[in-house]
């Protein structure tokens, strides 16, 4: 859990779609997370799945692929009440991450492990910084298997597997008829091969 720094007026930056920082206070982030009306509408965008698999956002994304949650209107062309989900996702289970930003190479960032944008399952992120974070996606989207090397992008691969969720919670789907929908839109986006 990160350490509480000893400032009232840390911030943090939050990063919403292309690389352009907005601040957000330490002190609004602990009122969003203790807000249990704003808990309850994040938590109503989420796809919960079995055997710590990716938690699904099933809201609005970004162009990068990570979800947008509206955690409150406030004031301003800065849209500084709408947030990353992972991020809500992950100060929502380890507390508030006193400082964040997207800045400079040895800025702290929260990187995905599981390599899939628009996963929510804070137990699949961790703590980075931005160098390490950015090498890590060069190198794993080499790889034809992961989630990198989608052929839709990012923001494509987490658009189909949110609407293949939302299909099957619309028919009244079984939860393993969901996960065939889920691996069906993930292999839809995988890489051609000749062998």
């Amino acid at each position: 859990m990160p350490v509480p720094s000893p400032h009232a007026e840390d911030e943090q930056l939050a990063l919403i779609g292309q690389p352009q920082p907005v601040r957000v206070p330490a002190r609004l982030w602990r009122s969003w997370l203790t807000e249990p009306t704003i808990v309850a509408r994040f938590e109503a965008k989420i796809y919960r799945r079995a055997d710590e698999l990716c938690t699904v956002w099933t809201g609005s994304v970004s162009s990068t692929g990570h979800g947008s949650f509206r955690a409150a209107s406030l004031p301003g062309a800065s849209r500084r009440g709408t947030v990353p989900a992972h991020l809500f996702a992950y100060q929502l289970e380890y507390g508030v991450i006193p400082r964040l930003g997207w800045s400079g190479a040895d800025d702290a960032v929260l990187c995905h492990q599981c390599d899939f944008a628009g996963c929510v399952n804070p137990h699949h992120m961790r703590l980075g910084t931005n160098a390490v974070n950015r090498t890590e996606y060069y190198l794993r989207r080499r790889n034809l298997a992961s989630p990198l090397a989608d052929i839709r992008g990012p923001a494509g691969r987490t658009r189909a597997v949110a609407a293949a969720v939302r299909a099957g919670l619309a028919n009244g789907d079984e939860p393993d008829r969901i996960e065939l929908r889920i691996r069906r839109a993930e292999a839809a986006g995988l890489p051609l091969t000749l062998w």
